[in-house]
């Protein structure tokens, strides 16, 4: 009996050892299958697969195209509801609301030969172009095609498709507009009937500046690519890089080209958040498409932005005088082409009164970084100020800063001579103000930063607004000296 005891015992030990090596094993095994489909779901750049950038993933932007129809809460759809976004597409083909489809897991926008489709009863003119939708020199081309718009602008990072063209005379493109601004990352064609710029073979990438007046040519810099294959044929990778001064473009994952701020100057004009569009279009001077030849889809499997992270509180091309600030809860208002400088609900701009005007003014060409800054122009002898001071104003809601310490910098840019000693810089709501002095101990003509520490006792209100104001009782009474600001920013300190 006490050999039986015994060998049960052991029995039960090794059934114990056993079972706890058993669930020890499963919970290693548990634990290296969650880190794996964690490593699998870090979607990362084509380009850049071991992440050597720190990309993070926008998810606001972008999109897998999964499920059966298009997320219009991250896309306009270009005629939905008989809605169009500035246009309706290159004339004289259309884009038809119907043409956006999602299925298989990608995009499929569809160029199509519709002659039951009511096109606008307009013409589009485009430089030298003008013509008629559904109508080509004077018969019927009843062609409608696609086209979808992101919702919300960002402003630098990668962003990625992977996609295939339509095997007609018809262009995929992937591009994006913001203020003042176009890049066009690809415009590609899957079977154009005469011989241009684009191939079937070929990329064109482009960007092209739209401050007024926006007189044609307005491209400042392109790239045609020649590729190993036909773009018609199977998907590729696309890639974009945009940072602060440069461009790299990207084609399955291998640098095709780069253009920096340095080589075109101030014709850098991705200087402000853009939105990113899908679509096609018939490009006329590469010929028409064939009837026989459609309906034909530019099928995207993937569209992908991806950002680095930021630790300033502020809109940085605002608050470096590139552009207007946006308010994305508004709607988008359908007219507002790239060169509309006009505020509304959807973008405001820097205010400076009458009086201030005469001495601050937004000038391109001395800047820090972009290509503006707010410029103080000072006077000369026999002048002096003839306001008590000068101010420049953001619009309402133009900050949303929480309660805590901070620090606040700027860049300023001295010219020699009598410079004032101080930059008032005001909150509004809550009110504090603070002052930046000492001005006259820094170095002259060159920029330097600035900075000082706030401490906000309450978070912004809905209508918080910052001010810069230099006054009279700080400055020389004649021969004040100019000086510029740029790259306002507000830090948490950690």
């Amino acid at each position: 009996m006490k050999n039986i005891y015994i060998i049960f015992r052991i029995l039960v030990w090794c059934v114990i050892v056993v079972s706890c090596r058993t669930e020890t094993k499963e919970v290693i095994e548990t634990v290296q299958t969650i880190e794996q489909k964690a490593e699998e779901t870090q979607i990362l750049p084509y380009s850049d697969t071991l992440n050597t950038g720190n990309w993070v993933l926008n998810k606001e932007i972008s999109d897998e195209f999964e499920g059966t129809k298009i997320d219009t809460s991250k896309w306009f759809v270009e005629g939905q509801n008989g809605d169009y976004y500035i246009w309706k597409g290159r004339a004289p083909s259309q884009f038809a609301p119907h043409n956006v489809r999602v299925e298989d897991g990608k995009l499929k926008l569809r160029t199509q030969w519709e002659p039951d489709f009511k096109f606008a009863k307009e013409s589009y003119a485009d430089g030298a172009n003008n013509d008629t939708y559904g109508e080509f020199e004077g018969k019927p081309l009843p062609i409608t095609t696609a086209g979808i718009v992101g919702k919300k602008r960002f402003l630098n990072g990668y962003m990625e498709v992977k996609s295939k063209t339509g095997n007609a005379a018809i262009t995929a493109a992937f591009w994006a507009i913001g203020y003042e601004q176009e890049l066009d990352v690809y415009e590609l064609m899957g079977n154009p009937k005469i011989d241009g710029n684009i191939k079937a073979d070929s990329y064109l990438a482009t960007a092209h500046d739209w401050s007024p007046p926006a007189i044609r040519p307005t491209k400042v810099f392109n790239h045609v690519e020649n590729l190993p294959f036909r773009t018609a044929d199977d998907f590729h990778i696309y890639g974009a890089e945009w940072g602060i001064d440069y461009l790299k473009l990207y084609i399955d994952g291998r640098l095709v080209h780069t253009v920096t701020q340095d080589e075109v100057g101030t014709d850098w004009v991705l200087n402000n958040p853009m939105e990113i569009w899908l679509d096609s279009e018939i490009f006329k001077w590469l010929g028409l498409p064939h009837k026989e030849e459609l309906p034909v889809d530019f099928e995207v499997e993937y569209m992908r932005v991806w950002q680095k992270p930021i630790d300033n509180l502020l809109a940085p091309a605002f608050y470096g005088f590139e552009g207007p600030i946006l308010y994305e809860d508004n709607p988008r208002p359908l007219k507002m082409v790239p060169e509309d400088s006009e505020p509304n609900d959807y973008q405001k701009f820097w205010m400076i009164d009458e009086a201030s005007s005469k001495y601050l003014t937004i000038v391109e060409g001395d800047y820090a970084t972009g290509v503006n800054s707010l410029q103080f122009s000072g006077y000369g002898k026999n002048e002096k100020l003839e306001t008590d001071k000068v101010i420049a104003l953001t619009p309402k809601g133009a900050l949303n800063i929480p309660k805590g310490d901070f620090i606040l910098s700027m860049k300023v840019w001295l010219d020699q001579g009598r410079i004032t000693n101080k930059i008032h810089i005001g909150f509004e709501d809550p009110k504090i103000e603070i002052e930046l002095d000492n001005l006259k101990s820094l170095e002259r003509r060159k920029w330097v930063v600035i900075e000082k520490k706030i401490s906000r006792t309450m978070a912004s209100s809905v209508n918080d607004q910052l001010r810069i104001e230099i006054r009279k009782e700080d400055l020389p009474e004649t021969k004040a000296a100019k000086l510029f600001i740029d790259d306002i920013a507000i830090k948490a300190i950690k």
